[in-house]
């Protein structure tokens, strides 16, 4: 069953907060965390959307993290679970919000065709401090690691324009065996299993930030 683009976020690098407080939720911080829904077709390269920033380069953005994805079915979730927060696509500084798949049905390696685009899937997100930041909750960010919800990025192989709407299709999945789940348990899971680690490190489609992480 393809799924469904059901939006695309961008936004612009900002500085907010009080430089002068030692609060970790009010502190100053300079962030492309905020994204907001677009309605009209964008441009997706080998480096991300067009019209989307990336604050912190060193750590975010690059062939191997220029878009990030997420599962439109996690948002009813997460409102259960924390209802005052109102989160609905862009919550988690992701891209493009997705139907009908997650964490358990994608796979590292996994490449799609998105309409003229053909992109393929390079690591889970590790969830950072940014996402308590940016909601103002110190437990946000364990609790995203914890519940496997952390969406997943992708490299762009074949660029073009995307909009709401379109269908994605699997092309190739080279390691079925690989979910994003399954390497989330391993990166977050208690002890690692050595074997685990191993055939995890020797996919070469894996994304050399996560593999450095992994060592």
């Amino acid at each position: 069953m393809p799924s469904t683009l059901q939006s695309i976020q961008i936004g612009k690098v900002i500085t907010e907060g009080n430089p002068g407080t030692r609060d970790p939720a009010r502190h100053q911080w300079t962030t492309g965390f905020y994204k907001s829904p677009v309605d009209f077709p964008v441009h997706m390269g080998e480096l991300g959307i067009d019209g989307d920033s990336v604050a912190d380069a060193l750590h975010h953005g690059g062939h191997d993290k220029a878009v990030l994805c997420y599962a439109m079915d996690h948002y009813p979730r997460w409102n259960e679970e924390l209802p005052e927060l109102k989160m609905g696509p862009g919550a988690f500084g992701e891209n493009l919000v997705l139907g009908e798949i997650d964490e358990r049905s994608v796979c590292i390696g996994d490449q799609y065709r998105l309409g003229p685009c053909r992109i393929e899937v390079s690591q889970p997100r590790q969830p950072c401090w940014k996402i308590s930041r940016r909601w103002g909750l110190s437990t946000l960010t364990k609790q995203v690691t914890q519940s496997g919800r952390t969406g997943w990025y992708i490299r762009v192989h074949e660029p073009g324009q995307i909009q709401v709407g379109l269908e994605m299709s699997l092309l190739e999945r080279p390691h079925p065996e690989w979910s994003i789940a399954r390497a989330n348990e391993v990166m977050f899971g208690k002890g690692r299993d050595p074997m685990a680690v191993e055939e995890l490190l020797s996919l070469t489609e894996l994304a050399d930030a996560w593999k450095a992480d992994l060592s």
